[in-house]
Order: C-alpha cells, then sequence, then structure tokens
C-alpha cells in the first residue's frame, strides 16, 4: 500500500514522528510538528487537514490537541504461536469454535510452518513491542493440544507474538472486549482534527473512504471522483505462481532477479535454513524503505514471526549488507544487531 501511494504521488515519510500539533489563532489545526528520528532535526509539516489514524497510540495524538481528552481506545492484545507443520500436517485450517472461556482458536498453515491462536485479552497500557503474557501462551498451548497431531511444549514453538487491536473504548467503564466494538469510529474535533480507530484489516478500505469523505468536508478540499475504487496494489499480478517462494513480490519478481546481475553474490540465500537471498535484503533497501534490521526481519520478510532464534542467526549478515548498502560503518552493524536481538527475545520461549 505505502509503495502503492508513491505511485499516486503521495509522499511518505519513513521513521517520522508526531510530536505535537500547530494551530492558528483560532485554535485550529493548520499542521504537525514532527521528528526525523534517525538524524535528529524536527520540522513544521503545514496541512489544510490533519488524520490521527495511529492505532492504539490515537490518544496520544488526541491529548496533544485537548489534555483533558478521555480515552477513545481500550486495546486488547491477541497472541499467536507458530510451530512446525508437523503439528496439523494438512492443507486445511482448523477452527475451534468455542474453548474452555467461549474464545475462538485457530489453527492455520501458513508459510510452511503452522500459526495458532488468538487470545482476546483488555489490557491497560500498551507499548510499541507488546508482549505474550505467560497465561495466554498457556491457554494455547493447553487448548491446541486437544487437537493437533500432538500436544505442543513451550519447546516447540518457533516464535510467539503479540499484537494490539485498537478497539474503541465503551464509555460505561466495561472491560469485556466483546462489549468493546469492533467497528470503526471517526470523530472530529473542535481544532478539525479528524481522528479513526477502531476497525480492521478486512474493513480497511471502507475506513479509507469515510475519513477521506470527511477530510474533503472538513478542510474544504476539492471533491474529485475516487481513484482506488478499483485500483489494484502495486505489485500485482492475476494467477501468481504460489509455488515459487518469492511470488509475494507479484510484478516486481523481474526487478528483484535483475540484481543477481548486478551482483551474483546476492543470488546466495542470506542463511542455508531461510529462503530469503542477499539480493531480497538489497531490494527492501532500494525499493522498500528498509532503515533496520528490525525492517527486514520482521516487516519486509517474516523470518523473525516464523522462526525467531533463525532470525537472530540471520541478523548479522542482514546488517552487513544493510550497511553496505546504506554507507553505514561496522559500528552501525553492531548496534543494529544489538537492537534487534533485544526485540527478538520477546519472540522466543523460553522454559519454565
Amino acid at each position: 500500500m505505502a509503495q502503492t501511494a508513491i505511485e499516486q504521488s503521495a509522499t511518505l515519510l519513513n521513521y517520522f514522528k508526531v510530536t505535537g500539533l500547530i494551530k492558528d489563532t483560532t485554535n485550529k489545526i493548520i499542521g504537525v510538528k514532527a521528528t526525523d528520528t534517525e538524524t535528529g532535526p524536527g520540522y513544521q509539516l503545514k496541512a489544510k487537514t490533519v488524520i490521527n489514524a495511529t492505532g492504539v497510540f490515537v490518544d496520544e495524538v488526541l491529548k496533544m490537541d485537548t489534555p483533558e481528552k478521555k480515552p477513545m481506545v481500550r486495546p486488547s492484545q491477541g497472541v499467536h504461536l507458530v510451530l512446525d507443520r508437523s503439528f496439523l500436517p494438512a492443507d486445511d485450517a482448523l477452527m475451534i469454535p468455542k474453548t474452555e472461556d467461549g474464545r475462538v482458536l485457530f489453527a492455520v498453515p501458513w508459510h510452511e510452518k503452522l500459526l495458532i491462536g488468538t487470545t482476546d485479552t483488555p489490557i491497560n497500557s500498551h507499548s510499541l513491542e507488546p508482549v505474550a503474557l505467560d497465561e495466554e501462551v498457556e491457554f494455547i498451548l493447553r487448548t491446541a493440544g486437544k487437537y493437533l497431531t500432538k500436544a505442543p511444549t513451550r519447546a516447540d514453538v518457533l516464535s510467539v507474538f503479540a499484537g494490539l487491536r485498537p478497539l474503541a473504548a465503551p464509555q460505561d467503564g466495561s472491560s469485556k472486549t466483546k462489549e468493546i466494538s469492533r467497528s470503526h469510529k471517526l470523530i472530529v474535533s473542535a481544532s478539525g482534527l479528524i481522528t479513526i480507530t477502531g476497525g480492521k484489516w478486512t474493513t480497511y478500505r471502507k475506513m479509507a473512504e469515510d475519513i477521506v469523505d470527511k477530510a474533503i468536508e472538513v478542510g474544504g478540499l476539492n471533491n474529485i471522483p475516487c481513484k482506488t475504487a478499483s485500483l489494484s496494489i502495486h505489485g500485482s499480478r492475476l494467477n501468481p505462481d504460489r509455488t515459487n517462494p518469492m511470488f509475494v513480490y507479484g510484478a516486481d519478481i523481474e526487478n528483484v532477479l535483475a540484481l543477481y546481475k548486478e551482483n551474483p553474490n546476492w543470488k546466495n540465500l542470506v542463511h542455508a535454513e531461510s529462503s530469503y537471498t542477499k539480493g531480497e535484503v538489497i531490494w527492501s533497501v532500494r525499493n522498500e524503505m528498509a532503515r533496520t534490521v528490525e525492517d527486514i526481519l520482521a516487516r519486509r520478510t517474516r523470518v523473525l514471526f516464523l522462526d525467531a532464534r533463525l532470525a537472530i542467526e540471520m541478523a548479522p549478515e542482514v546488517a552487513h549488507l544493510m550497511a553496505g548498502e546504506l554507507g553505514k560503518d561496522a559500528a552501525w552493524e553492531t548496534a543494529q544487531i544489538k537492537a534487534f536481538n533485544e526485540t527478538a527475545k520477546n519472540y522466543i520461549l523460553t522454559p519454565h
């Protein structure tokens, strides 16, 4: 989606953090203050409309506008575990419609592994790197063990990861997540700040339509016909060959392969146990705004989510490849490896 936005003339800023809102003399928002978190400089970015679409962090931005603002979001944490496919060797997914506490549990074949989850745990605080709770892990292992070919243990878990759902907070103080709306909610502050929260990936186009319509109304923008109702996402290709590990690049496959002609070494695998080539790391740096080792191993590939220990083993080579492409030195490589390992340890289950 980011690449598609660029192709439609959008300007994207990676690793920029909003630190404040800019208002005029009538208390109307006319832009944001932002900091380049890589290099440090701050900027003032003017805008006719400002949209706060920051997931579980919308309340932080709302408080920049109105410090006394009541929270809009009640985060709910969901946890997934990744196992070897031998625990469910079939190609079909498994849904357990009712578990011991009423939650639904899924087991889904995923990139030659097995993904099981999820939990639904209300939490009172959130962070950039949520961590799975022991009770969530034990619930999944205990429940899945009743249905899989064998009961998984903590030692079988290749990766564990947690995510946060930005559910719209109830107004009556209820903490039950089933009573917290999954639908998206859109509000406009007196200052003109437009905020959207809630929703889910399956409704993101409807969310985008609603927020753009509201921005046109609030900002007095030109109401031009929608361009994206039938717009294909960057790289889309009809009938991709899903047996090709690189099918996820879609129409970009040929461009990635062309890198191997530039440097034959890039055709080699980053790690013998991974299907990712060195050229894919270079591609992500040049074309997908990758700036850190974590960008590569967690957000451009899925290695960290599929096998956390393997990701740690791959980190030094990824750092070395990125350093060469970005013009960084050995100290940068060392810092990147250290930072990634610190993150990756949260994805590894240790025995009790």
